[in-house]
C-alpha cells in the first residue's frame, strides 16, 4: 500500500482527549430569509436540539412565490403552489463540515432553485465526538421537527405556506447517503402522520466492509477516498467495538435491518465508475432489488468520487435527474 497519511486527507488531528481539531476551515455563509432581497433562494435557521447543538437550515426558492402571486391573480383565489420537501444529508466524512458551509449553502441553494423545492439542510452532529447512531438520531430529530411544524397552526411559515408535506424526500451524499438510507430505515417505525415520505436519493453513498473490494484495492490511492482515509473514517465514527461487518458500515450483511427492506420507499441511487465505493454501491443495489424495493441505478463509468463537488456540469447533470425522480 501505498505510503498514506489519512489525517491529512482528512484533514484533522486527533487531540489527546480523544477530539478532533478541523484543519479545514471554510468561511461560513450566512443565511438570508429576507424575501424582499432579490435573490433567487432564500434560507433562513431553525434549532433542532439547543442540547445536542443541531439545527436545520431552509432554502425556499423565490420562483415559487412568483407563481402563487401570479396563480392567485388568475384564478381570483389564494390558493397556494406548493413545493416537495427534501431533506439533505451532507458527506465530508463524517467528521467535517456544518450546515453553514460556504460549499454546502451554494450547492443547497442551487438544488432548491433547480428541482424546485424547500430544502431542509440538517446540520447534524460529527464524529468522533458524537459516534453513530448519533447522526441517524439527528436525522430522526429533524423528521419529528418538520411533523410539528405541519401539525402546529403556528408553525415555520415557509413550510406551511409551501411546501407539500405529504411528498418528502431524504437526500445524501457520501456519509450523508448512509444517513438518508438509515433514517429512511427508522421513518418505517415511526408515525410521522401528515408526513409521507416518497423517496431517498442516494448521491454516491458511503459504506464498507471487513473485505476489501476490487474496486477499493483498485483506487487505493484515491486522491478522495483513499483506502487509509476510509479505514480511518470509520474508525472515528462507528460505535466503540464494532467492525466494519456492523450494519451502520455494512447494509449487505445480516441484521434485523434486512426485514424492513421490503418497506423501503422508492430510491434513486447515483455512483461513478473510478470511485472506491463503487463495487459497495453497487452490491447495494443488488440487495435493495432482492428485497423488492423500486431502484433507479445511475452509474457513470468516467465519474469520481464526489466529482459534483468540482464538476459544475456533472452537478447539473445530477440535479436533473434527481428533479425527474421527484417529479415523477
Amino acid at each position: 500500500m501505498p505510503e498514506i497519511d489519512p489525517y491529512e486527507y482528512l484533514n484533522i488531528r486527533i487531540d489527546p482527549d480523544g477530539t478532533v481539531t478541523r484543519l479545514l476551515n471554510l468561511p461560513p455563509a450566512n443565511a438570508n430569509p429576507d424575501l424582499n432581497s432579490g435573490e433567487a433562494v432564500f434560507s433562513k435557521d431553525a434549532i433542532l436540539s439547543e442540547e445536542k447543538n443541531t439545527a436545520v437550515r431552509i432554502y425556499l426558492p423565490s420562483n415559487i412565490i412568483t407563481k402563487h402571486a401570479a396563480a392567485a391573480a388568475a384564478a381570483g383565489v389564494n390558493e397556494k403552489m406548493r413545493l416537495p420537501i427534501v431533506f439533505h444529508f451532507h458527506g465530508c466524512s463524517w467528521v467535517q463540515f456544518r450546515a453553514n458551509c460556504t460549499i454546502l449553502h451554494a450547492s443547497r441553494s442551487l438544488f432548491a432553485f433547480t428541482i424546485p423545492a424547500i430544502v431542509i439542510l440538517v446540520d447534524y452532529r460529527l464524529s468522533p465526538e458524537n459516534r453513530l447512531p448519533a447522526p441517524y438520531e439527528d436525522a430522526t430529530d429533524a423528521l419529528l421537527w418538520l411533523q410539528k411544524q405541519a401539525l402546529d397552526p403556528q408553525g415555520e411559515k415557509w413550510l406551511k405556506d409551501y411546501g407539500d408535506f405529504s411528498r418528502c424526500y431524504l437526500h445524501g451524499s457520501g456519509c450523508g447517503g448512509n444517513i438518508a438510507f438509515n433514517a429512511a430505515l427508522r421513518s418505517l417505525d415511526m408515525d410521522l402522520s401528515p408526513l409521507k415520505i416518497d423517496g431517498i436519493i442516494l448521491n454516491q453513498p458511503l459504506f464498507g466492509g471487513r473485505r476489501r473490494t476490487k474496486s477499493e484495492m483498485k483506487f487505493i490511492a484515491d486522491q478522495v477516498a483513499s483506502l487509509p482515509a476510509m479505514d480511518l473514517m470509520w474508525e472515528l465514527a462507528l460505535p466503540e467495538g464494532a467492525d466494519r461487518d456492523h450494519p451502520f458500515c455494512n447494509p449487505m450483511a445480516d441484521g434485523p435491518h434486512k426485514s424492513k427492506l421490503r418497506s423501503l420507499q422508492r430510491c434513486l441511487l447515483f455512483g461513478f465508475g473510478r470511485d472506491p465505493l463503487v463495487d459497495r454501491q453497487q452490491e447495494f443495489v443488488q440487495m435493495l432489488i432482492l428485497h423488492g424495493v423500486k431502484v433507479e441505478a445511475c452509474f457513470d463509468d468516467s465519474g469520481f468520487h464526489r466529482v459534483d463537488i468540482v464538476d459544475p456540469q456533472r452537478a447539473a447533470m445530477l440535479d436533473e435527474i434527481a428533479k425527474g425522480f421527484i417529479d415523477s
